[in-house]
């Protein structure tokens, strides 16, 4: 379909052309390290959009040379998205037709694509929110095939986890309509015959068979995802046995035989409600049912999933509190309503609990709704600077003009998370540790309000190539602070603390760069005459931070922030997050080797960030200080007290000589495989003993 042609759509006036030489600035002239994703059409960019004094960070897709599609696929999209709007459906802002260039500029989406959480990152999405984002996106299917508000009804043709977008929320969105189809509402025949176009994997067999396309096609597509996101497994996977290799016939043969349960991700076993799991492969196996006249229409689809979520929560909440723990000791069953409502029962039972944790002493204020609603501009993705694994940051400021940051829990259903938040930070005070003001609630949604209007996180300013702010004395004024708020936390408190995650991205900076160390939602207290190494039962943390003895053997001990904080001075030192630096699995267990090779060589100044002027002795000891941090065994760390002296006496401390970094699952060859499973694993919502034990073994 062409620009002119006489079926095309009229584009509506306020739809964006761009210039070429818009597209060149917001994307740096299509700068590599902007890519961020690349599909059948070509690259995907992260760009900022100048309009004026407005700037807006877009998704811009690029047409490749090489692409199969073209032109028509290019004019599908422009024309179909310009018409379309629904909340699950991704907007397009507008597109570039330049000479061979042919642009597609988007509304950004954070949190990438489905496809990613369920076979990239490293921390997998728990089962709810994967409930959530199956029922946007078959939202915004039904949408396009009941014709709501257009005029027409539309064949997706290409539906696919990859083609699922997630945004700050994790609300779902369709994305890529280049090979959709419309025809008018009143069409006599249900199907259009076109040639056969889509992904390999998620193909109808009776499209395939009969080029005869039908919304029942897009349905057989999302069964296909359906039992992706409860599998974990793609579409197409070769680690299945050769007869099996596809994901629908192997799911569908395990249904059959009973084995429903194999199916499930390995990081969703024995948290889904049985259940809930028979309701939801029965659903995912009717969608790929062989005849479509069979299969569900969305609109079933949708009403199914809700019911399943209904189920889940349910079961959520009727189990979640009996469990709930805060420093291993269980919270009184009163702070809970019994009588099923769970709105209002949440809402008392964590209004009694603010005000009465912190004691006589000291009161957390509470704070209307309205207020920090006001404060943060509500809550506008301007405002947002950093993101927990339970909630979103957003600085904001008062009426009476006082600086404030507020998170925004995403999950009421992660009540342990915020309660153990609360019950550290409002019993400790150090001026390198985040301050908590009070907390507001407004129906499930739980705001924590903290101190100061902060500029950013540690991790957001070293992975910006382009922040210049970071001089070498603000880098060691920052490390320092931190290394001072773990040794208040490890012996000077009013008891012992384990942060259990230190990361950059848990350093946020004021505006005079001073460090905060945030999130004390996994953090485990010890009591006065407990010993500093205990056995936990689960893993908390982020990979590539976590001290190899507490994940392979989950010993715990105020040494595992120790290693941390040394993997936070090399990430500091390189200017590079872990997360940035890893490229393949392997990469992220090489981290510090190739850190403590090029320092034992002599080679620093090629890893070290190009950005820091200053003198090589002094950045090559705090190199030396992060690399004896991060030895394996956790007597050759030093303590918190030892590094806080290591760093203020500059010159007149003999430091030891560190050991090669070797982590005990490298010790023995280990398989792509294995550092996949080590990746996948949701380290932060606890591993247990059995697993650990059985990766390490393998």
């Amino acid at each position: 379909m062409d620009a002119g042609s006489s079926s095309s759509l009229e584009l509506p006036q306020q739809f964006r052309q761009f210039r070429i030489s818009e597209i060149h600035s917001a994307t740096r002239n299509f700068d590599d390290s902007l890519v961020i994703g690349r599909g059948g059409f070509g690259m995907v960019y992260k760009g900022t959009i100048t309009n004026g004094a407005t700037h807006s960070v877009t998704a811009i897709k690029r047409l490749d040379s090489t692409s199969s599609q073209g032109a028509a696929e290019f004019w599908n999209e422009v024309q179909l998205l310009s018409k379309l709007r629904h909340c699950h459906l991704v907007s397009l802002i507008g597109y570039c037709n330049d000479g061979q260039e042919m642009i597609l500029v988007y509304e950004y989406m954070p949190h990438g694509t489905l496809e990613d959480h369920l076979h990239k990152f490293q921390s997998p999405l728990p089962w709810v929110r994967r409930l959530k984002i199956c029922i946007g996106a078959a939202r915004g299917l039904d949408y396009l095939h009941t014709g709501t508000d257009i005029k027409h009804r539309i064949i997706h043709r290409d539906v696919k986890s990859s083609n699922i977008l997630l945004d700050d929320s994790w609300a779902a969105k369709i994305s890529d309509f280049g090979l959709s189809k419309i025809g008018p509402i009143n069409q006599p025949a249900t199907y259009v015959n076109t040639f056969v176009k889509g992904t390999f994997g998620y193909l109808d067999p009776e499209y395939y068979a009969t080029g005869r396309l039908t919304r029942k096609s897009d349905v057989y597509a999302f069964g296909v995802v359906l039992f992706e996101v409860l599998s974990g497994k793609q579409a197409v996977n070769s680690s299945l046995d050769e007869e099996n290799w596809g994901l629908v016939n192997w799911a569908q043969e395990s249904m059959k035989e009973g084995r429903l349960k194999q199916i499930v991700d390995c990081n969703l076993r024995e948290r889904i409600l049985p259940k809930c799991l028979k309701e939801f492969g029965r659903l995912a196996d009717r969608c790929l049912h062989s005849n479509p006249k069979q299969r569900p229409t969305m609109a079933e689809v949708v009403v199914c999933l809700v019911s399943v979520l209904a189920l889940q929560e349910k079961a959520s909440y009727t189990l979640h509190p009996a469990g709930m723990r805060i420093f291993g000791k269980k919270v009184p069953m009163f702070l809970f309503s019994s009588n099923g409502d769970k709105s209002v029962g949440s809402k008392r039972s964590l209004e009694l609990y603010f005000q009465t944790i912190g004691g006589e002493n000291r009161k957390l204020r509470k704070f209307e709704f309205k207020t920090i609603n006001v404060a943060t501009e509500n809550f506008s993705k301007n405002n947002k600077f950093s993101q927990w694994n339970w909630g979103s940051m957003y600085k904001g400021r008062l009426q009476n003009g006082q600086g404030v940051a507020v998170a925004r829990c995403d999950s009421e259903f992660q009540a342990e998370r915020y309660k153990n938040e609360v019950t550290l930070l409002i019993k400790v005070e150090h001026e390198n540790l985040l301050k908590l003001l009070g907390y507001s609630i407004e129906g499930t949604q739980v705001f924590l309000v903290y101190e100061l209007a902060l500029y950013a996180s540690l991790g957001c300013m070293i992975d910006d190539h382009e922040c210049t702010l970071l001089d070498w004395n603000k880098r060691t004024k920052i490390i320092l602070g931190v290394a001072r708020a773990l040794l208040y936390l490890h012996q000077h408190g009013p008891f012992r603390i384990i942060h259990c995650d230190i990361k950059p991205e848990n350093i946020l900076l004021d505006e005079s760069l001073n460090p905060k160390l945030s999130y004390f939602g996994v953090a485990r207290c010890l009591a006065i005459n407990e010993a500093d190494c205990i056995k936990v039962d689960t893993v908390s943390g982020t990979l590539g931070h976590i001290a190899p003895e507490y994940m392979s053997n989950l010993c715990l001990s105020t040494k595992a922030d120790v290693y941390s904080f040394g993997v936070l001075i090399l990430e500091t030192v390189i200017g590079c997050t872990i997360w940035k630096y890893w490229n393949h699995p392997r990469d992220l267990m090489n981290f510090e080797q190739n850190v403590w090779t090029n320092w034992m060589e002599g080679t620093s100044s090629d890893i070290i960030d190009p950005r820091i002027h200053a003198h090589s002795s002094s950045v090559t000891r705090v190199t030396h200080i992060g690399l004896l941090c991060v030895q394996v065994d956790p007597a050759d760390r030093p303590t918190m007290e030892e590094v806080v002296g290591m760093l203020t006496n500059s010159s007149s401390l003999t430091l030891p000589i560190p050991k090669k970094p070797i982590s005990p699952w490298m010790k023995k060859k280990r398989s792509s495989d294995d550092l996949e499973i080590l990746l996948s694993y949701d380290y932060d919502s606890g591993a247990d003993e059995d697993f650990i034990s059985a990766l390490c073994a393998r």
